[in-house]
């Protein structure tokens, strides 16, 4: 079997900064961890791998600096690490990364088998979207299932898989066919602690890097800022109105400073006292 996770480094909740004109999460200076939701896919994958053989292969897409995660998530036991690192993914929202990631998914398939299941957190404690998991499944068109508590079982020889998704009211039991993506809810299991043999071997492991272009990314303009249009629209706000706004001079202390502000606004724009007098008359 082999298991792909998708991972994230984030910053650390207690510390995030957000841009003030692009608002994107700024990462620098900020102390990063695995995002926590992903720790529970990982700890389901790795259990999984233990019972059924096979291998998890840790996924992430960052700056150089993300290497620290998957490092981390070497200790726990991965066996396998994946860096996708570029400029042109710098700013990505859950649209272009969602894109990004199922390119490198499909890559990591052509190398080293194509995936039985692929993981990911719930969500993304800078994000809180839950947009990515459920992104990459439609691309790679694989099965979906979100919010799952627990997997009950997996049946490598009917290609099938039982889990438990958590629901208002209950728990659903589902039954699907592999390949599959899975969202993992917080609380699925307990994380186990690393061993000091996956201690060395993680110290030393040699990542595999890729850029854009080794992924098998050609369109560029499909990541990164240029292809995330929630960012977008915020960086590129309308432009600013030719009218600008008037001053209105009333005495500060004088007692009829309100009466004084309505007539004035009254005068600035007509029409707008008889509008009032209508809305209020219909009320």
């Amino acid at each position: 079997m082999h298991i792909v996770v998708c991972i994230k480094q984030v910053p650390d909740s207690a510390q995030i900064r957000v841009h003030p004109v692009t608002n994107t999460i700024m990462r620098q200076g900020v102390p990063t961890i695995i995002n926590p939701y992903d720790l529970f896919s990982l700890e389901t994958a790795l259990r999984l791998r233990d019972k059924h053989g096979g291998e998890v292969t840790v996924l992430t897409m960052g700056p150089p600096s993300a290497e620290e995660s998957l490092r981390k998530a070497l200790t726990y036991g991965a066996d396998r690490a994946v860096l996708l690192t570029d400029r042109f993914f710098a700013g990505s929202d859950t649209l272009a990364t969602s894109f990004a990631l199922s390119k490198a998914v499909e890559k990591i398939g052509a190398s080293w088998g194509s995936p039985d299941i692929v993981f990911a957190g719930k969500q993304t404690i800078d994000g809180d979207t839950a947009q990515v998991g459920p992104g990459i499944a439609r691309r790679l068109e694989l099965n979906q299932l979100t919010y799952i508590s627990k997997i009950v079982g997996v049946d490598l020889a009917a290609r099938t898989m039982e889990l438990e998704r958590r629901a208002e009211g209950g728990t659903q039991v589902l039954r699907t066919a592999l390949p599959a993506l899975v969202t993992m809810l917080e609380g699925s299991a307990d994380i186990r602690r690393g061993t000091f043999a996956d201690a060395l071997r993680a110290a030393r492991a040699e990542l595999v890097v890729w850029n854009a272009a080794a992924a098998g990314i050609a369109d560029v303009t499909k990541c990164g800022l240029r292809g995330s249009p929630t960012v977008v629209k915020r960086v590129f706000a309308p432009t600013p109105r030719s009218e600008k706004a008037k001053a209105i001079d009333v005495q500060p202390k004088a007692k009829d400073t309100a009466e004084a502000f309505i007539a004035a606004l009254f005068s600035a724009k007509a029409g707008l006292e008889g509008d009032l007098e209508r809305l209020a008359a219909g009320i």
